[in-house]
């Protein structure tokens, strides 16, 4: 394969890592390349990470196992970065079934009005009514990720016309889309168990291995995995046989992911990261401007050099730091209680980089955050160092 082909299908697995379902409208360059490369890129990821790819005239579809069910620092956002609470999941989800039994085209009206009787079932009743703007809210925001995924095409209209009960709007439902966006080892009409937390169980549960090359080949799947979705790979939280697997695999592993990436290994004493020079493939960037980024890193270095905090602690802390930079933030920083949102974005932030760990009332710092630490400037003078 020559350079420049080598560059573009590095360039199409980047897309599909960044994005990982890709349409016409959404990225058709990407799309293209992927389509030009789908034999080596399905190869690479099935070798590699298990992972399997559908590609057609259309679409995209890249189907990643599902992340530890524990997790919940990387959720849905809101066209202002707000993140999906719980009554917006279980929209979408009613949503995704009222869509599967649609028509061609739908309006905003129609479809809110099927939800409202879904949630209404007995095998539901769940509260949802839309007679409040925040339930209105929400179901436009769960209407515009659907628009960003590309499982609906605005036709006519405006949301904000619906929220202002002054006008509807108008899609067409992609089938083709819809149909590729759940993501499990098993199909749900398989499951057998009853209980929500068993169900889920069974949906991204994987099988057991049961000979010595698949459990190893299940190991390099899921250390790749990790290290291509996760920020930090913390040998702590590997167990006997994954760590001992890292450790004896780590170079061909991050080499391989190198090749085929450009993603460049960072290996310390705690753990393993595969950094991107390019600062393209994460959805949390570190640090940025205005006021939450401010905010995120200075929490960051004061964590750097502490084992914990509590969270009293780190609300003063952020407090103080708002009157020292109040001309420079945003308006309303210094009001009572408006530490404990900077201080909570700060840390959602902080957590989903694996920097930190939030406990109740306190946090622990994570050994990465030491990167954060500002040691005191090096000045010399006369052939000499001066601290």
């Amino acid at each position: 394969m020559s350079d420049e082909d080598a560059s573009r299908r590095r360039a199409a697995l980047r897309a599909l890592l960044r994005r990982p379902l890709l349409t016409a409208e959404s990225d058709p360059e990407s799309l293209v390349l992927v389509r030009r490369y789908q034999a080596e890129l399905r190869e690479w990821l099935g070798r590699e990470t298990g992972w399997r790819l559908q590609v057609d005239a259309e679409t995209a579809r890249l189907f990643k196992t599902a992340p530890p069910l524990d997790d919940g620092t990387h959720p849905a956002r809101g066209k202002a970065g707000e993140p999906f609470g719980r009554r917006r999941y279980v929209v979408l989800c009613l949503a995704l079934a009222v869509l599967e039994r649609a028509d061609a085209q739908t309006t905003l009206g129609r479809l809110a009005e099927e939800i409202v009787n879904a949630a209404a079932e007995p095998g539901l009743a769940f509260p949802f009514t839309l007679d409040s703007r925040a339930e209105r809210s929400d179901l436009v925001a769960v209407v515009r990720l659907l628009l960003g995924w590309g499982a609906l095409r605005k036709v006519s209209g405006d949301e904000e016309s619906y929220l202002s009960a002054t006008g509807d709007v108008l899609y067409d439902v992609r089938r083709v889309v819809l149909a590729s966006l759940l993501t499990g080892v098993r199909g749900p009409s398989t499951i057998t168990a009853t209980g929500f937390s068993e169900r889920l169980a069974e949906l991204t549960d994987e099988p057991v291995p049961d000979t010595d090359e698949l459990r190893n080949r299940a190991l390099r799947h899921g250390l790749t995995r990790r290290l291509l979705e996760d920020p930090v790979v913390y040998h702590d939280d590997l167990d006997d046989a994954e760590r001992a697997y890292l450790i004896s695999q780590r170079a061909a592993i991050t080499r391989r992911i190198e090749e085929a990436t450009g993603l460049v290994a960072e290996v310390r004493a705690e753990g393993l990261a595969m950094v991107d020079p390019d600062d393209e493939l994460t959805d949390v960037r570190m640090p940025e401007q205005r006021t939450d980024g401010h905010v995120t890193l200075l929490v960051a270095e004061y964590l750097s050099g502490r084992e914990s905090a509590e969270w009293d602690e780190l609300a003063a802390f952020v407090r103080d730091a708002a009157v020292r930079h109040k001309s420079f933030w945003r308006k309303g920083v210094t009001e009572p209680g408006a530490e404990e949102e900077l201080l909570t974005i700060a840390l959602g932030k902080l957590a989903a980089l694996r920097l930190v760990e939030v406990l109740p009332g306190r946090v622990r710092a994570r050994p990465a955050i030491a990167r954060y630490a500002v040691e005191q400037p090096t000045i010399r003078e006369s052939g000499r160092a001066v601290r």
